[in-house]
């Protein structure tokens, strides 16, 4: 995302009129045109009840616009998704001229804005004036002319949903798809040796897509592994084969390379040549149970943790470098090395187990090392599942998560 963007300025000059409410149905901000085609004023708007700015048309006995405006917003908040109302009449008290009401038509579109645990917290309203092109039927009566327009309206309307129904089946045979092929690339792993290991991969739950994430383990000589979890930018079927390519091509790379830094290396190396893999992130630890070392590199990945027996958690933070395809140049990666005691337990995960949107990374880190003290005593199969109850909010995730847990 171009973080240069002015998107306050690109709200006030879209075409059209639009307008921000609060789910109690309160003006939060209304762009140039809403102002100019309602005839009202940023301060006529901005902190008020919409239906105290625009009271239904007391002269019209027969007048439904403000009931089925409020009825579509408060469906909207109800379920979370968008609502498309019929063609509306809702007339105008001209305020310059109280008590005198204009004649208006309107097609209206509200939709949800929604924070990071579902719920809505501002609805777009979204309005075409059509009262011209009513105007424009001539030979027609005002209640003749709605008809015929109502009828092209939802002629139109209905066109839409049954090509929105299309699309939704594509995505939806295109999520299963990409799930199989998630599946059959991330199959649960041999035993690492005596040593207890469990891994996770959870689809996200609140989009039709799949992404990108993916796990490894990888056996090395002696009493050694190598754990690696990445995360390809994308979703879907594409972000799928992405990542089997770079999983598979990591999982090679691990076991003839000197550390996890090289290993590193020679993926962003193959990356170059793979379309679709730019700025993907890795992190990758090589464990060494003879030595009780970690030693570690990241590229762009959210840090692994340690679990020390004594409940603390420490994040190996010390290796971090850009993600793949990120420098021009090839640059030597870093790498570190950490002890580790028996009994330490190594969690490696993707960023939608901690990231959420317009929360800083570090609520995140904070809210993982509260859980993994939480469960110290528990078993790598039961921490998993622990870790995924405590940080998974109820609504689901947009994101998809990769997670293991090794004990030490």
């Amino acid at each position: 995302m171009n973080s240069q963007i002015d998107y306050e300025a690109v709200f006030h000059a879209l075409p059209g009129m639009v307008a921000l409410l609060t789910p109690d149905l309160v003006y939060a901000d209304a762009n140039k045109d809403f102002e100019r085609l309602a005839g009202r004023t940023r301060e006529q708007l901005v902190g008020r009840y919409i239906f105290d700015v625009f009271p239904e048309n007391p002269n019209d006995p027969a007048a439904t616009g403000m009931r089925e405006t409020e009825a579509s917003m408060l469906r909207v908040v109800a379920t979370g998704e968008r609502d498309t109302m019929a063609l509306v009449r809702y007339d105008i008290e001209d305020p310059e001229r109280p008590g005198l009401w204009e004649e208006h038509y309107w097609s209206p579109v509200n939709a949800p804005v929604l924070a990071p645990d579902g719920r809505v917290t501002l609805i777009v309203h979204r309005v075409e004036e059509i009262t011209e092109l009513l105007r424009a039927r001539d030979g027609l009566d005002s209640g003749s002319r709605a008809r015929v327009l109502q009828t092209d309206l939802y002629t139109r309307s209905r066109e839409l949903q049954e090509v929105n129904e299309r699309l939704r089946q594509a995505h939806a045979h295109e999520r299963e798809v990409a799930l199989a092929l998630q599946e059959a690339m991330l199959p649960v792993p041999s035993p690492v040796g005596h040593h207890q290991a469990a891994v996770r991969y959870q689809p996200a739950t609140r989009t039709l897509n799949v992404c990108g994430d993916w796990y490894d383990l990888a056996d090395l000589p002696g009493d050694s592994i190598a754990v690696a979890v990445g995360d390809v930018v994308g979703h879907g079927l594409a972000a799928a084969c992405v990542m089997g390519q770079l999983r598979s091509a990591l999982s090679a790379a691990c076991r003839i390379a000197e550390g996890p830094a090289r290993a590193l290396e020679a993926l962003g190396l193959y990356a170059r040549f793979v379309e679709g893999a730019e700025s993907t992130t890795a992190a990758t630890v090589f464990i060494d149970w003879d030595r009780h070392t970690l030693t570690y590199s990241s590229a762009g990945h959210p840090p692994p943790a340690v679990l020390h027996p004594d409940g603390t958690v420490t994040f190996l933070d010390q290796a971090t470098d850009p993600p793949l395809g990120a420098r021009v140049d090839h640059v030597p990666r870093p790498q570190a090395r950490a002890p580790f005691t028996e009994g330490a337990t190594l969690i490696l995960y993707t960023d939608g187990l901690i990231e959420r949107r317009h929360e800083d990374i570090d609520t995140g880190l904070a809210r993982l090392a509260a859980s993994l003290t939480r469960h110290r005593g528990a078993a790598p199969e039961a921490l998993a599942d622990a870790i995924l109850s405590d940080l998974l909010p109820p609504s689901g995730t947009t994101d998809d998560i990769a997670l293991v847990v090794i004990r030490l």
